[in-house]
Order: structure tokens, then C-alpha cells, then sequence
């Protein structure tokens, strides 16, 4: 039984868009957030996606417990709960008959650490990730080649602090990955308004490092936005 809440399901959809909740919380809590994802995507299938566990918190689910987790012990939490994460991203990829190039994932919190560790394991997974106040559980040795990563953040956050995203988008670019990175002062540990803003703007208009070099490999003459 899955505890996934279909937000928006298009007859013949073009994209999928998986959300991912953070740690004690329910699919309902990225509702909002899908809605507002399905004002630009009307053609999206758009899932928010149940932790695999109950939470150990009293309430909602998890992934992985943060049950006295420390930076030593949470990279193997996190592996432990991939395989789950990753047959989750499969059987929507199924149902929509969607693959790697229009999937986008979209997580807060736990949620975005388990997107963000689930690019790096599987190249191949999506084309997107969308982490909003989250972090790599360890920072990735190879680059996302397949993978753009946009990473979200509240510069006040008391929960994940703001400079892992900053730590790991200048990872990434020394890789040679596509990532952006917003930070937003006075903000907490939340999805704020401005945030979601320019995640949707990015959707919407950042083309894919990894898009564009397929483009520019097939077609150089055809080739007339390069990507920011």
C-alpha cells in the first residue's frame, strides 16, 4: 500500500515531477508545492511521494531515522534507504511511461538529501533535482554528468545550515556539474515563497548543461541558447 498523493495527473503527461517531504511529515505537506509546480506544468504528472518508514518521531514517515544521526553514521542511513527511494522514482517512471529526461525531483529537507544522494548513485535517474534545504549526505566524488541540480536554501536555517548548499554547489561546478544555488536571507527551515519563484523560473527556462551538449554534438548549427 503507498501513501503517495497524485497532486496532478494530465492525460497524456510530458514531464514527471516527484516530491519528496522531509523527515516526520506526510505527502500533504508538499501539496501546496506541487500545485503551485503544476501552474507551469500543466502536462506534468505530479507526485508527492510518501517516506518509505514510519517516522520514528511519533508522526509522518522517513526514509531514514535521525535518531541520534551524526555525519559519520548518516551516509550509511542513506545508502540503506536508497534502494527504497530509488523503486519509488522507478514505478511512477512506469506508470507515466517517462524516463530520466523528463523526470525532475523535488525534495525539502530529508526528501532533498535522498534526491540529491539518489543522482549521484544512479546517473541515469533524472534529469532534475530540486533540493530545498538539504545537503549530500557525503559529497559526490564523480560529477552528475546527466544530472542539473538546483540546491535552495534559508540563510537563516537552525535545522540544515545554509552553507552545505553553498559547499556543494562549489563542489559540483569544480566536478564540471550544471548546479545553481539560491540562498535566501531571513529564511528558515521552510520552502519559502521567493524560493519556489525561482525554482519554477529555472524549470522554465535554465536549459540543461547536459541537454546542451547532446544539442550541440548532434546539431552545432541548430544550437542557439546556450545554457546559464
Amino acid at each position: 500500500m503507498t501513501h503517495d498523493i497524485v497532486i496532478q495527473r494530465p492525460g497524456q503527461p510530458q514531464q514527471l515531477m516527484l516530491l519528496f517531504h522531509g523527515v516526520g511529515a506526510t505527502p500533504d505537506s508538499m501539496q501546496q508545492v506541487g500545485q503551485f509546480l503544476s501552474k507551469g506544468f500543466p502536462q506534468a504528472l505530479i507526485v508527492s511521494v510518501a517516506g518509505s518508514h514510519a517516522s520514528d518521531l511519533g508522526q509522518g514517515f522517513q526514509w531514514f531515522s535521525v535518531q541520534e544521526v551524526t555525519e559519520e553514521n548518516r551516509p550509511a542511513r542513506v545508502a540503506a534507504a536508497l534502494p527504497d527511494f530509488l523503486a519509488a522514482v522507478t514505478r511512477w517512471q512506469q506508470d507515466s511511461g517517462l524516463g530520466h529526461a523528463a523526470t525532475a525531483l523535488v525534495g525539502f529537507s530529508q526528501g532533498a538529501i535522498m534526491a540529491l544522494e539518489a543522482a549521484a548513485a544512479k546517473p541515469d535517474l533524472a534529469s532534475r533535482v530540486l533540493a530545498f534545504s538539504g545537503r549530500f549526505a557525503s559529497l559526490p566524488a564523480a560529477p552528475l554528468a546527466h544530472t542539473t541540480v538546483h540546491l535552495f536554501h534559508g540563510k537563516a536555517d537552525p535545522v540544515i545550515p545554509y552553507q552545505h548548499s553553498i559547499q556543494a554547489a562549489e563542489h559540483l561546478i569544480a566536478l564540471g556539474s550544471d548546479v545553481t544555488a539560491e540562498i535566501e536571507p531571513f529564511v528558515g527551515h521552510h520552502i519559502h515563497e521567493d524560493l519556489l519563484e525561482k525554482a519554477l523560473e529555472y524549470l522554465q527556462s535554465h536549459i540543461p548543461r547536459h541537454v546542451w551538449d547532446e544539442a550541440m554534438s548532434a546539431s552545432p548549427e541548430q544550437a542557439a541558447i546556450k545554457p546559464k
